[in-house]
């Protein structure tokens, strides 16, 4: 398998810390404190990174409820201005993800500070959602990343996203060949039903299988103690729930939590 940056080349399964931002402006839950949202960004960024992940990513967590697509752009502002934030106080590799689903947002935020991946959640076909009936964007997210000369930045997609179920059945073999072979992801992740729920080892596996050479990452509900169980069935970590104090969504990023599970998937 290839490794999906050539910063984590040296890495079997390289850890990606969630930044939750807080509700940002022009949100619902948006509490006109935005400076407090800035540094609760940038301590959970730092918290992160001595911790010793290998990645970070951010995304408007906070906002709901969400956009299903296209968002306005005082939040690919506010998204820029964290994004920046947190790339001055770091030089680990950055993501984000602009809820619910729109990545050519996401995608102009990552050219403008420099990030090295994007997080798509719904890159092909449709899914019902809590936001209505999501669709696929990879026709137009490929178009914009070439046209900004961005391929450099690579493009995570979910495959049976969490918070959704599918129009009709297909088998998690067919939607993975979808993403990496039409719809050109470069990475893909693989979640439980909802956020911080546990990830089936069989859908792992078998997404694991079908991926080929592109890399799968576990979405969701990845714990210290069910490293030893995943390792196997994936190449790498998206973790946020786990990682704050209490293991609570909500709360900062505890430390210790981090490097608890760093030396677990190191062992």
């Amino acid at each position: 398998m290839s490794s999906l940056l050539t910063e984590w080349s040296h890495l079997t399964h390289p850890i990606i810390g969630m930044i939750h931002a807080a509700p940002l402006p022009g949100s619902p839950r948006y509490d006109g404190h935005w400076q407090r949202a800035i540094d609760l960004a940038v301590v959970d960024a730092k918290s992160l990174t001595e911790g010793g992940c290998d990645g970070l990513m951010i995304e408007n967590f906070g906002d709901t409820p969400f956009y299903p697509g296209r968002v306005p752009a005082v939040t690919v502002a506010a998204m820029t201005r964290l994004a920046a934030e947190v790339r001055w106080v770091t030089a680990l590799p950055l993501g984000i993800n602009v809820l619910r689903n729109d990545g050519q947002s996401a995608l102009a935020v990552a050219v403008a500070v420099g990030a090295q991946f994007i997080r798509v959640n719904v890159l092909c076909g449709a899914r019902v959602t809590d936001q209505g009936l999501v669709s696929g964007i990879a026709h137009d997210l490929l178009r914009e990343r070439s046209q900004l000369n961005a391929q450099h930045i690579r493009i995570l997609a979910d495959v049976d996203v969490k918070h959704s179920a599918p129009l009709g059945p297909r088998s998690l073999i067919d939607e993975t060949h979808d993403l990496v072979e039409r719809g050109g992801a470069d990475a893909v992740i693989v979640s439980g039903s909802a956020t911080g729920q546990p990830t089936s080892l069989a859908d792992s596996q078998t997404i694991l299988s079908a991926a080929g050479d592109k890399p799968v990452l576990i979405g969701s509900g990845a714990t210290s103690e069910r490293v030893p169980a995943l390792k196997p069935h994936c190449n790498g970590f998206i973790v946020g729930t786990h990682f704050k104090r209490d293991g609570l969504v909500s709360a900062p990023v505890d430390v210790a939590r981090v490097r608890a599970f760093v030396r677990a998937v190191r062992a």
